[in-house]
């Protein structure tokens, strides 16, 4: 990574708070939380390797979903752990450069696994006696290949052409982790062929899978209404919910951090948006893909005994 001409060697995080209890408060919190991410997260994908029931389409990519957020959460969380109750707030440039990276890219690839999840959703419902061979082993894996390579791609670009930016304006990021819209505050110079390339991103990484997504649930609409029976409709309806509680929750935060004009911008406010993505979204996974299955209890149940 060629740095860029500045004469910054770290930046400094200023986080949520500077008041000392409330930084052993969020330090309790954010504790809580992670671990609850480690533990959810950890245990869906060994109860979907480990038991045979699970060994499905669908199961699989619940699997990733849950690896990707461990991971995801992993990125940040250990560091403002870190920022809570040390009085140093400093990230190096080359850990802003990493964080950048690797989460940009988990994000990304999230992105586009959801959207494999929802065109897996809508074989099952449009096509259910031909579900195994239509998503076949091969296809599943090339999907989540696909979406890790897609992801990290784009983040090289993203991270690239962001660290390369003149950072003139100082080295504080007024936030709890190196992200793009702070970063781009203490950039100067040229920045319209920066923007070109964020607003390209935003089209690819987020806007495409969205319409994906949409597409697939209007197809998945449609199937369902030429189910004849209301029971199995709402059966029918009911293998979606949690991928659909999933997407508004993670696309309504990603598009409205980053969808925005530069104009609206409150990193206050934004913030409270960015803890929900970054740290509550991947506690959230395990609950809402395991409370109301039923094969996933299952599992755990048998797991226990």
């Amino acid at each position: 990574m060629e740095r860029s001409n500045h004469t910054a060697t770290e930046f400094i995080l200023v986080g949520f708070t500077t008041d000392p209890t409330m930084q052993l408060v969020l330090f309790a919190v954010f504790l809580g939380v992670y671990s609850l991410t480690v533990v959810g997260n950890t245990s869906l994908v060994v109860l979907i390797c480990k038991d045979s029931r699970l060994h499905t389409p669908m199961y699989f990519f619940i699997g990733n979903l849950s690896f990707l957020d461990l991971w995801y959460s992993t990125v940040y969380t250990p560091k403002i752990l870190m920022t809570c109750i040390s009085e140093d707030k400093s990230i190096s440039f080359a850990g802003c450069v990493c964080q950048f990276f690797f989460s940009a890219g988990l994000a990304y690839s999230e992105c586009y696994l959801l959207a494999a999840m929802a065109y897996d959703r809508y074989m099952a419902i449009s096509k259910p006696l031909l579900y195994s061979q239509a998503m076949s082993v091969k296809l599943c894996a090339s999907l989540v290949a696909s979406s890790y390579l897609g992801g990290f791609i784009n983040s090289s670009i993203i991270t690239r052409r962001t660290f390369a930016l003149n950072f003139c304006s100082g080295n504080v990021i007024d936030d709890f982790f190196c992200d793009l819209l702070p970063l781009v505050k203490l950039a100067c110079g040229k920045k319209d062929g920066y923007q070109t390339v964020l607003y390209f991103l935003l089209a690819s990484n987020v806007i495409t899978p969205t319409v994906l997504i949409l597409a697939s649930y209007l197809f998945i609409i449609a199937a369902i209404l030429r189910i004849r029976s209301t029971q199995g409709r709402l059966k029918a309806f009911s293998t979606c919910s949690s991928h659909l509680i999933s997407v508004t929750l993670y696309y309504g935060s990603i598009l409205y951090i980053y969808s925005r004009p530069q104009s609206s911008y409150s990193l206050d406010r934004d913030k409270i948006v960015s803890t929900f993505y970054t740290v509550v979204f991947p506690v959230l996974n395990p609950m809402i893909y395991s409370l109301r299955n039923k094969d996933v209890k299952e599992a755990l149940d048998k797991l226990i005994k």
